[in-house]
């Protein structure tokens, strides 16, 4: 599981970043500002903060199974944020309106907008599995590096043939 939550912390980071970023673009037309100190937007960038710190903690510690205990520690407190973030426009006045799509109610949306939305959410998920899966793999390429199976991989074999290491 630390190699998995490893692999999904970068595009995590970039996922959360990029709503923050976005969300800024938007809110300055629709509010006349980038920001403002509003639950969902706050919540956001701590999680933003947690990913980052995550990243930089378990980087920092040698150790891999250091480094995945105290990371761990960390991913729970982002794990308890989640639903502060998908709450907060119910539990506090925020500038953020409640949810467009629901599984009980008809869609609050234009059909057209509704398809692009959806379209993208599946895009976004199909983008981080994959990138999860890629990182993980070289993850444990680097844990196995001096393994004899990882040495035989033919990506291996050919980069040592081109450092001329072979």
């Amino acid at each position: 599981s630390g190699l998995m939550t490893r692999a999904l912390a970068p595009t995590g980071a970039l996922l959360a970043f990029l709503s923050l970023w976005t969300g800024a673009l938007w809110g300055k037309p629709m509010w006349g500002t980038y920001w403002v100190w509003d639950a969902r937007l706050t919540s956001m960038l701590i999680l933003l903060f947690l990913y980052l710190g995550y990243i930089a903690l378990t980087s920092a510690i040698e150790e891999p199974r250091r480094a995945d205990k105290a990371g761990a520690l960390v991913a729970v407190v982002g794990a308890v944020n989640v639903p502060i973030i998908y709450f907060s426009v119910q539990w506090w006045n925020t500038l953020h309106q409640g949810a467009s799509v629901s599984f009980t109610q008809s869609p609050r949306m234009a059909s057209v907008m509704l398809t692009g939305m959806l379209l993208m959410s599946l895009a976004m998920w199909l983008y981080a599995a994959a990138m999860a899966l890629w990182r993980v793999r070289s993850l444990i390429l680097v844990r196995e590096s001096h393994a004899a199976w990882v040495q035989q991989l033919p990506e291996v074999q050919a980069y040592r043939w081109a450092r001329g290491w072979a």
